[in-house]
């Protein structure tokens, strides 16, 4: 029997055969289909910030396996809410999340949550606490749709695709590379991704320009996973030198920790390095080298059209997976 965690907070809440199950769980839901594991149960989606990929693919994923959402968003259907424990609440929120996690735990199965950071404090941003608070007051499992630290949901699908289009992804070369973007992702995708490819045995390489370093405490936690599963993480100042006999190039934008909650700063730091896109030329130093990101993309700005388009571009099958990797974790955690 799968082993099923409460929560789903980042990847490491699955034990190594959670996640080796739910991979393979994925693949085999994706060529023979699901049965209707949620029928009669409803999901909880609750959006703080926008969604494309992840709404879709997550309501989607309910309603074939036979449940049902109530989907949610704080900018039109509620209001904020405070987080903070203790908090004589006299600012903008009239509610409480332990209030109404308490709540919606009566009403759904399972609560998605995509909380919105503040955005001014690194330092307290990084502790991830809406999304944890959702957790601690919620009698019901809660799954973590991207918080500022970590994206789980993208991490399984991405690690589907690894094993779908590289076999084995042990030993292979995965390179993270930093691009330019005017609005820059959340750290979120590059910490899981780093994690989830390091727990499988790749060799990684994290480009980045100076200033652009991950979180130090999530960099320490990754040379502990690569040197527990005998593998290596290295940094490197440029996307030609992390791309060399790369097996798989994966292009992501994120921000300046250094400037965080600064945008007049980090966009003046962004500006030296428009030179930081994915060409055909970066994809030729790689070993037959596959293309993914996370999307949403910004064409021939962090990555050229003839990367995005071309025959060895993941993109479009790692978006899909998304469907297949969450109506794997949803029958998991909430099988009867």
């Amino acid at each position: 029997m799968l082993e099923t965690p409460k929560h789903l907070i980042r990847l490491d809440d699955l034990s190594p055969t959670a996640l080796d199950d739910l991979i393979g769980m994925s693949i085999r839901i994706k060529s023979r289909g699901a049965r209707a594991t949620l029928a009669g149960k409803s999901v909880g989606l609750l959006f703080f910030r926008g969604s494309l990929r992840t709404r879709a693919s997550f309501t989607a994923a309910v309603h074939q396996l036979g449940g049902c959402t109530i989907n949610l968003t704080a900018s039109s259907d509620f209001w904020d809410l405070e987080e903070e424990e203790g908090r004589v609440m006299d600012g903008v929120a009239p509610e409480h999340i332990k209030d109404a996690a308490a709540v919606l735990s009566t009403y759904c199965n399972a609560l998605a949550v995509r909380p919105a950071p503040p955005g001014r404090s690194w330092s307290a941003d990084r502790r991830d606490a809406g999304i944890r608070s959702w957790a601690a007051h919620s009698s019901v499992p809660v799954i973590n749709m991207e918080s500022a630290q970590w994206h789980p949901l993208q991490a399984l699908a991405d690690l589907v695709t690894l094993r779908e289009h590289l076999g084995d992804p042990r030993g292979k070369r995965l390179a993270i590379v930093w691009t330019h973007s005017p609005t820059p992702a959340s750290h979120s995708v590059a910490n899981s991704l780093l994690h989830a490819a390091l727990r499988e045995g790749m060799q990684v390489r994290l480009a980045h320009p100076p200033g652009y370093e991950l979180d130090e405490e999530v960099m320490s936690d990754a040379r502990e996973v690569a040197v527990r599963e005998g593998t290596e993480v290295a940094t490197h100042g440029s996307m030609e030198e992390a791309a060399e006999g790369a097996h798989v190039i994966y292009a992501r934008s994120w921000g300046s920790l250094e400037h965080y909650g600064n945008p007049t700063l980090s966009a003046s730091r962004r500006a030296r390095h428009a030179n930081w896109i994915v060409d055909q030329r970066v994809m030729d130093l790689g070993e037959d080298a596959r293309f993914m990101h996370a999307m949403p993309v910004r064409r021939n700005l962090e990555v050229a059209d003839s990367v995005l388009d071309g025959e060895r571009s993941l993109v479009y099958p790692q978006a899909a997976n998304r469907l297949h990797s969450e109506k794997a974790l949803l029958s998991m955690m909430l099988r009867s």
